[in-house]
């Protein structure tokens, strides 16, 4: 089905026209910064936004907003929702409805130390899609193809990101 003319079509569109006139258009910077705060939360600051993290009591928290990983499951699904909402403008599949959940197995001896072959990270993570609207059974699943093989956050997880870190010690 062709795309029809939306506001994230329009989007789409001078950006491709952007990074045609210009390659280096193509490359953007996202940063965040942190403070630790009180025990092990911090403050986390995101362009003109402020987040809290923190852990539950169990991992050394006071429990005072989401943790690490719960963060990263809401990344996941705040971009599957807006990655969804593009590719299906970008496709011309019509939804009426999008819910989505996840969630994530950790094994705490990662992080603990308590056995090198244990992960810090989740060992898997599952998300579920519930869609509704007229489009097809057939539709829907190309349009979760699409998102799987198009949402950044996934990505991230999905593939390597080289991590570069540089300590700077004060005295």
């Amino acid at each position: 089905m062709p795309a029809t003319a939306t506001k994230l079509n329009g989007i789409a569109a001078a950006t491709a026209d952007a990074v045609a006139a210009k390659p280096s258009n193509a490359q953007v910077v996202f940063a965040a910064s942190a403070v630790a705060t009180e025990g092990v939360s911090s403050q986390i600051g995101l362009r003109s936004f402020s987040v809290t993290v923190d852990e539950p009591p169990t991992l050394g928290g006071s429990d005072s907003a989401p943790n690490p990983v719960e963060y990263y499951l809401a990344g996941l699904l705040s971009c599957q929702v807006v990655t969804y909402r593009f590719w299906a403008e970008r496709l011309g599949i019509e939804f009426d409805d999008l819910k989505l959940s996840a969630e994530g197995d950790l094994d705490v001896r990662g992080f603990f130390g308590l056995d090198p072959d244990v992960r810090p990270g989740f060992t898997a993570v599952r998300v579920i899609v519930d869609i509704t609207g007229p489009a097809s059974e057939d539709d829907y699943r190309r349009l979760q193809e699409v998102v799987e093989q198009h949402c950044p956050v996934q990505d991230l997880t999905a593939n390597p990101t080289p991590i570069g870190t540089e300590l700077r010690v004060t005295r």
